[in-house]
């Protein structure tokens, strides 16, 4: 059966939690993927104190839908990778926090940013920079049995399994993993999407649902608010590879569409195109 999920910057940006959790079980998914991003709202987050995770605890246990997943890209704020050694520092100090609150929410994964700078110039410095601070944070999700995976990035740093796996080589630890997005991987055009996935499928915790734009000598690109079936998404073929790969984790439909009115009609869009192919590729949805 396969688990999908909603990304929570689909849903409503101001209402609760609890109103999130009947959300996403209303429109039938089985989790929501958490964000913490650049901001100062979101980065708050990783200071919740001990009664406000006891009662979103309570309320996942309530609604019958949990938080898988964290989206932890405040790291493109302050990255391992930075030139500043006081953005290192927060860099750590944000993982260290990201992996506490996931294990007393009781997630399983934190979606690691494949950035090793975003605002500033890269270098080897700065990769070098990147796997140390990615080497001492596996130390630390072993401790609490939290697993950091990967994103393949809109980002020339991580944009395919490849590259995951060169990192991977490095660091020899069940604990770090990657978390493919198949519009991401998509819109580079140096991938072969489905053999991409074949070479990392022994590592893959789940799978980001998302339409991009590809990358061309004249365009950079688009990677997010593209709708399903306007892209470059082969989403049927990267199904079936992925089905035939044996591939059971979950799916997250990622959207941004938090600010939107109609948000439920682009969520059930979203829906109308993709599970017919799910189930076409052979996934039985939960």
């Amino acid at each position: 059966m396969a688990q999908i999920g909603i990304y929570e910057k689909a849903l409503p940006k101001n209402i609760s939690w609890k109103e999130r959790f009947e959300l996403a079980k209303e429109m039938g998914f089985s989790f929501i993927e958490m964000s913490i991003d650049e901001t100062d709202a979101r980065l708050a987050r990783l200071d919740w104190p001990t009664e406000m995770i006891a009662k979103l605890r309570e309320e996942m246990l309530e609604t019958d839908i949990r938080i898988h997943s964290i989206c932890l890209s405040g790291h493109r704020r302050f990255p391992f990778g930075s030139a500043s050694i006081a953005n290192q520092k927060k860099a750590k100090a944000i993982m260290q926090k990201a992996i506490k609150l996931a294990h007393n929410l009781n997630v399983k994964i934190i979606q690691v940013a494949g950035y090793d700078v975003y605002y500033e110039k890269k270098s080897m410095f700065s990769r070098e920079a990147f796997i140390d601070g990615l080497k001492e944070s596996i130390k630390m999700a072993s401790e609490y049995g939290v697993l950091l995976s990967i994103e393949i990035m809109d980002d020339p740093f991580m944009n395919s399994m490849t590259k995951f796996l060169e990192i991977k080589q490095q660091i020899h630890s069940p604990y770090l993993q990657v978390y493919p997005d198949l519009g991401n991987l998509s819109a580079w055009p140096e991938n072969n999407p489905s053999v991409e996935l074949e070479r990392g499928i022994d590592y893959i915790t789940a799978i980001h649902l998302k339409d991009t734009y590809p990358l061309t000598q004249d365009f950079p690109g688009q990677f997010r608010d593209v709708p399903f079936g306007q892209g470059c998404v082969d989403f049927l073929g990267l199904l079936k590879t992925l089905k035939r790969l044996e591939y059971d984790g979950t799916f997250l439909i990622e959207m941004w569409s938090e600010t939107n009115p109609d948000f439920k009609k682009e969520i059930e869009a979203a829906k109308s195109y993709l599970y017919p192919k799910l189930k076409e590729a052979g996934y039985v949805i939960a």
